[in-house]
């Protein structure tokens, strides 16, 4: 009988039910697996180019969309089939109560594939007028074991179809075509039985003391991946559990996610790029402290906002279902979560780190290979020191055209002392360690007193970062960047404005929160904001003037670049733009926040903040997980640091920070 199935190349001898009973008491010797099914010509499997794209659920109304939905599912039932033939043929020895469910399901299989053929008739569509693909055949026929066949063919490709029949046979409802809704309902219950069926099996030949999630993670091999398990349709769970599933299985496959068509960019978060430079800079290994370790640990899940549906995000620690189920509740679509051990081999769109520094060339040159040489290349070596210190920001800065406050790159011990005495004239001096960031490696100068204090500071800094940048300390008035992008193709290179930020530091400058709108103005005092428009023309700026410099500026680049800035006070009591602070050749958390609000359809504005997990009590994080903000990292997991985003419609004023009672909650590193 299973002979027949495998092997008949006519449609009728294929589709002619198998007998209710059978005994199975002589099954033969193993057949080895054949290269393709029997079938008729106009049905021979195709894996080439050419397809048919799988019709969309919101024109069934149509005929022939209905007829081609049909196609592709009575294909589906004819290759289940098929391959349930096919290994009761390939594994005479399996147990026989096993065998009896794969046959029963087998005729179940042929009496899915008829009912089909019913409908497709009534609406003039026969197997054949389309190409069928071989895909399930592909990926299932090379088992070796039983336990491939119920890994992949009931626990992967029929468990998605609980998905896809239930949701289905509601929209053919939704079109007045109750017939094929009712098909697809008799084929959902059956399919039930199906995977249940499988996983009972799969319990039994898993390792002992596995999970099923667990076992079912390494019993799959590329390309087949857990997310395949899931229909293109709403998640269902309630059929899940009737199959026999666990909570377990059925929370972490909701929560899986894989690239489907496209290939994914894979991203990784290594927010400790200025120190990995410096060290190589001075020939030294990187020696992180406990900070620098839990920055990367802990807030390596901000990098989902630059992940789009289909890519991929590299990760130190594998989140917890909880927290995934927290974001997709939000609304939020899950990238796939690769653990940092997981090997290349895997066909790339993009490497896209948070910066090209040394560490992140080293992690990620494995996979470089993996990307078409069609597309962009990640570089083989890191980009200059330089782009990760200060002193790219004072070559823009330059480029600009001198202002009176333009910071001076020294380099010995005498020049910081002159420009240090330059400054403390008329106010005081502020000195900066190139390599630092977030406000970091700061040293404010008030007097000759404090200019004797600290020699030591910089003796150290011109030895560890080969310089120290010494500017005017400025009555700061509010902080704010500049997001680019960095694109290149084969005839030119652009440079795109992304959006505008509203940065929040504490007085010394260090990193508290950043503020990012669709308007930029609308987060805008009204007085900062007529005189960024209207006077310091912070458009030509930031829109013209610095993005026809940055080419030059970065020849190669591709990427995140941010250009942070600041409006201070003078004297006289008016406003100034000090137009670059720094420049940032890498992802930054303004563009982090940017991107978080991307993913939020119809949110006008966002507002990131990292927080220390030791300032807040559990009350508070629960407060603060609200509707309107979320953790975008788990509090339960966390060491150190907390990523919390606030999301909002409105174009309303937003009180800063500085000035609200969460700045006793706010990070400052």
């Amino acid at each position: 009988m299973a002979e027949r199935v495998l092997f008949s190349e006519t449609l009728e001898q294929k589709l002619q039910l198998v007998p209710l009973a059978i005994v199975d008491d002589s099954p033969g010797a193993a057949l080895a697996t054949p290269a393709a099914p029997g079938r008729p010509l106009e049905l021979r499997m195709r894996s080439g180019k050419e397809r048919i794209d799988f019709p969309h659920g919101a024109r069934l109304e149509q005929d022939r969309e209905r007829g081609v939905l049909l196609h592709f599912l009575a294909n589906h039932e004819l290759l289940a089939a098929e391959l349930m033939a096919l290994v009761l043929l390939k594994f005479p020895d399996a147990p026989k109560a096993y065998r009896a469910g794969v046959y029963e399901a087998m005729r179940e299989e042929q009496s899915h594939a008829l009912m089909y053929l019913r409908r497709m008739k009534e609406v003039g569509v026969q197997l054949g007028d389309y190409p069928v693909n071989d895909y399930f055949w592909r990926i299932v026929a090379p088992m070796e074991t039983p336990l491939d066949f119920v890994t992949r063919l009931n626990l992967t490709f029929e468990q998605a179809n609980l998905d896809f029949s239930k949701y289905y046979a509601g929209l053919f409802r939704q079109v007045g075509d109750a017939a094929t809704a009712a098909v697809l309902e008799k084929i959902h219950l059956d399919e039930i039985g199906h995977v249940g069926h499988g996983l009972r099996w799969f319990r039994q030949w898993k390792a002992q003391g596995e999970t099923d999630w667990h076992g079912y993670q390494r019993c799959l091999s590329f390309p087949l991946t857990p997310a395949r398990a899931k229909g293109n349709a709403p998640f269902n769970a309630a059929s899940r559990r009737l199959a026999g599933m666990d909570e377990e299985f059925i929370r972490a496959l909701q929560v899986c996610s894989f690239s489907r068509g496209r290939t994914p960019v894979l991203h990784w978060f290594n927010p400790n790029a200025e120190g990995h430079a410096r060290a190589a800079w001075a020939g030294k290994p990187w020696q992180p402290n406990a900070n620098a370790v839990s920055l990367e640990q802990d807030l390596e899940l901000l990098m989902l906002g630059q992940c789009k549906r289909d890519d991929a995000l590299l990760l130190r620690r594998m989140p917890s279902i909880e927290h995934l189920e927290r974001l997709q509740n939000a609304g939020f679509v899950l990238p796939e979560l690769w653990p940092q051990d997981c090997p290349p081999g895997r066909k790339l769109g993009g490497v896209r780190p948070w910066a090209w520094s040394p560490e992140a060339i080293a992690q990620l040159r494995p996979y470089a290979a993996d990307v078409s040489s069609a597309l962009p290349m990640p570089p083989s070596k890191a980009w200059p020191h330089a782009w990760f210190s200060k002193a790219i920001g004072l070559q823009l800065e330059k480029r600009l055209g001198s202002q009176d406050q333009t910071a001076t790159w020294c380099t010995t011990l005498d020049d910081v002392l002159i420009h240090v005495r330059k400054w403390l004239e008329n106010g005081q001096a502020l000195l900066k360690a190139p390599f630092a960031c977030a406000g970091k490696g700061h040293l404010r100068v008030n007097s000759e007193t404090d200019l004797k204090k600290m020699s030591a500071w910089v003796v150290n800094t011109l030895r560890d970062h080969g310089g120290v940048v010494v500017e005017p300390w400025l009555e700061r008035v509010m902080d704010f960047s500049a997001l680019y992008e960095m694109h290149a193709s084969n005839s030119q290179r652009r440079v795109e404005l992304i959006g505008m930020t509203r940065m929040h530091n504490d007085a010394a400058g260090r990193f508290q929160g950043i503020q990012v709108s669709r308007k930029w103005g609308s987060i805008l005092d009204d007085s900062i904001a007529a005189f960024l428009f209207r006077e310091a023309k912070v458009l030509d700026v930031y829109e013209k003037q610095i993005p026809s410099m940055l080419n030059s500026l970065l020849p190669g680049y591709q990427g995140a670049v941010g250009v942070d800035a600041m409006v201070h006070r003078l004297d006289d009591g008016s406003l100034a733009l000090k137009r670059v602070i720094e420049v940032n050749v890498r992802q930054t958390m303004g563009r982090i926040a940017w991107d978080w609000m991307q993913h939020r359809a119809g949110m006008q504005n966002g507002f990131l903040r990292i927080l220390r997990k030791k300032d807040l009590g559990k009350n508070q994080i629960y407060q603060l997980d609200s509707e309107s903000g979320i953790f975008l990292n788990d509090p339960a997991h966390a060491d150190a640091f907390l990523a919390h985003m606030e999301f909002s419609a409105g174009q309303g004023r937003v009180t800063c920070v500085e000035s609200s009672q969460r700045e006793k909650q706010d990070c400052r590193f």
